[in-house]
């Protein structure tokens, strides 16, 4: 049980400085493309996971298998449609995340079905690398959901942003220290678990359906 527990962290640990990088690395991508280059010379467009991680949310990564990394910075006034440029920034990092989550399951079930069949391999190594790539798909998967929820710092905040009035914007992000301090506490809870579980397995099923032709 134990020697599980501290695979499954090391898994995550490996997600972290993967996963998170390519993550915020897309944002900084997408912003640069729609005009803005405050990111990129920022030295945020870079997959070196060092510029990116934040410290609380790599633990509650490590820890529970949702977290954050340190905001990408946008600047508005580049873009030529403000809101349209926010909700797409704000959607490459999610959209990566899918797509990691997609390319792990294609490569689990390519592994599973068709090459360690056929690969000298023991049941153990075979087991793990299983593992890796299953376990690697669902973080990826619970780092996309994670970040839609529209509350700071999280990616669906800057969505949200991009739609409310400015003046109430203003006086939300006003309480901004104390919305994080409540994602810490109603994660700490559980009280999303049952919300993130249930879109978590609706991406998956979702993911799992188009590549039903791997097995």
């Amino acid at each position: 049980m134990l020697k599980e527990t501290m695979f499954t962290y090391l898994v995550r640990a490996m997600v972290l400085v993967t996963a998170i990088p390519i993550h915020e690395c897309a944002h900084a991508w997408a912003s640069d493309k729609l005009g803005d280059p405050t990111a990129k010379n920022l030295g945020r467009l870079t997959l070196n996971p060092l510029p990116h991680l934040d410290v609380f949310g790599s633990i509650l990564m490590i820890f529970t298998g949702f977290g954050w990394a340190k905001p990408v910075p946008v600047t508005t006034r580049y873009f030529k449609n403000v809101k349209k440029g926010m909700i797409l920034t704000a959607l490459a990092g999610p959209a990566a995340n899918i797509i990691l989550a997609l390319l792990s399951l294609i490569l689990y079930k390519l592994w599973c079905f068709f090459l360690y069949p056929v690969l000298a391999v023991s049941f153990t190594t075979a087991n793990a690398i299983a593992q890796i790539l299953s376990i690697m798909c669902l973080l990826n998967i619970n780092l996309a959901v994670f970040n839609l929820i529209p509350i700071p710092p999280l990616d669906g905040s800057r969505i949200v942003t991009a739609v409310l009035p400015a003046n109430l914007y203003y006086k939300i992000m006003q309480y901004e220290r104390y919305i994080i301090l409540a994602v810490f506490l109603i994660l700490f809870l559980g009280w999303l678990d049952g919300p993130l579980a249930f879109l978590r397995s609706a991406v998956f099923h979702f993911l799992d359906t188009i590549t039903a032709f791997l097995g």
